[in-house]
């Protein structure tokens, strides 16, 4: 290895997995990217969507918002007010965004492409990785619906809008009937994860682990494979946590999970740093 490329290196190689460098190299890995991924290149918070929807209801956020209430009550409240979600999808659209310029220029995003996942599930509503993917001439097929699945073709990525997709408004899980609906896990891409994800690794990257809809999917994940008596063939799968976490940790590793740090108090740079280690240590370092 150069001593170019590792003298970059802020995550050591040592803690990249030999395991999930195999199966990188073999295309038997799936991604799925939270939220911190496209925040990585500016992308608003969560708490300007709060504030846009308590300004639209006319309500005092000082007061409205506890434990209690979360932005998908606020966004179920707006489609009670106003009759659906309609102005709100076009809002999101208009300012969950983030300019092409910035896409470009994201070492992360170049990362994510680099790497060559076969499937990348996101929860992100914004189309930043399509994006990406564009940039850097990389075919891909977006799947947000069951139509989409039957677009699936051999050796180009899938994109997986697991939480929906700007253009189509009754994909998006926003509002708390949304959630609810969804922590079924009977959906077409609920059914479709389980089964990509029962013969893959995955890897987790920009995530809270305090998302209960991804927790229970990792839950899930592991029931699945307890109860199949052959969880000892299961193949091995990580959790990025930019920060450390001892009591969320604990619990992902009684999953079955294994849990990977960042070293770095800035996210964005921690992630950044362990895709970079990921893509020397895969020899696709570009």
């Amino acid at each position: 290895m150069p001593d170019a490329q590792t003298a970059k290196l802020s995550y050591p190689l040592e803690s990249v997995p030999d395991e999930l460098v195999a199966a990188l190299k073999e295309r038997r890995v799936i991604l799925f990217a939270g939220a911190g991924l496209s925040m990585s290149v500016g992308l608003p918070s969560w708490q300007r969507f709060i504030d846009h929807l308590c300004h639209e209801l006319g309500l005092d956020i000082n007061s409205t918002l506890g434990p209690d209430t979360s932005y998908h009550s606020l966004a179920e409240y707006y489609r009670i007010k106003k009759g659906s979600i309609g102005p709100l999808r076009s809002w999101l659209d208009r300012n969950w965004k983030v300019s092409e310029s910035e896409i470009r220029d994201s070492k992360i995003h170049a990362s994510v492409v680099e790497l060559e996942f076969p499937i990348i599930y996101t929860t992100n509503y914004d189309r930043n990785l399509e994006v990406a993917f564009q940039i850097h001439g990389r075919n891909f097929v977006k799947v947000a619906n069951a139509r989409d699945i039957a677009n699936i073709r051999d050796g180009i990525t899938q994109i997986v809008k697991f939480h929906g997709d700007f253009d189509e408004d009754e994909s998006l899980v926003i509002t708390e009937t949304d959630y609810f609906n969804r922590l079924a896990f009977d959906s077409p891409l609920d059914v479709k994860f389980r089964s990509d994800a029962l013969g893959k690794t995955v890897l987790f990257i920009g995530y809270s682990m305090s998302d209960l809809n991804i927790r229970l999917l990792l839950h899930n994940l592991w029931r699945d494979w307890r109860d199949s008596g052959y969880e000892k063939d299961r193949p091995k799968s990580f959790v990025f946590m930019a920060q450390p976490n001892s009591l969320q940790e604990a619990i992902l590793t009684e999953w079955g999970l294994n849990v990977l740090r960042g070293g770095n108090d800035d996210p964005s740079q921690a992630l950044m740093d362990f895709l970079n280690a990921l893509q020397i240590a895969c020899g696709r370092f570009s």
